[in-house]
């Protein structure tokens, strides 16, 4: 018995064949782990910006698949889910939002808006209530994602309460 020394290159390739089967597997779970541990954090990412329209949602529920956010949970009033769905659907990297939430207390839909550039809350409320010194019912709706009524900007989507 002994030590003996062979050719590492050379001979049969089964056994380099099944490494690199085995490592090209290994980089295909990696890659699935770390896509899956990256959209769970995302997820997490948008529970939490959920959390900052202090909103109350019962069971809420977040799922982010390819750009399409699905939100479930029950919220009291209709404006409470449009905020949900404007805080969500305003992200980048967002492009749907699959509402899925129930109203305790449903009323009438808000329209919503896409800002263009040029517009300014004022213009805006001129062209849906007739009075641009009405902003200030549009900006209180977009609250607390708006934080200053003069920092809208081109392709954000703002809620407008009907008349």
């Amino acid at each position: 018995m002994g030590l003996f020394s062979f050719l590492k290159g050379a001979g049969k390739e089964d056994l380099a064949k099944k490494e690199a089967e085995a490592k090209s597997a290994m980089d295909e779970t990696n890659r699935i782990a770390q896509e899956a541990l990256l959209n769970s954090q995302k997820q997490m990412m948008l529970q939490d910006i959920v959390k900052t329209t202090n909103v109350e949602i019962e069971d809420l529920g977040i799922k982010l698949v390819d750009g399409t956010v699905t939100v479930t949970g029950n919220v009291d009033t209709q404006e409470h889910k449009e905020k949900v769905i404007l805080a969500l659907g305003n992200v980048n990297g967002i492009a749907t939002v699959d509402d899925q939430m129930t109203v305790t207390n449903p009323a009438d839909e808000s329209d919503f808006y896409e800002v263009k550039s040029g517009d300014s809350l004022s213009k805006i409320a001129k062209a849906y209530y007739g009075d641009p010194m009405r902003y200030k019912e549009i900006f209180e709706a977009n609250q607390p994602m708006l934080k200053n009524a003069d920092l809208i900007y081109p392709g954000q989507t703002l809620r407008i309460p009907k008349k």
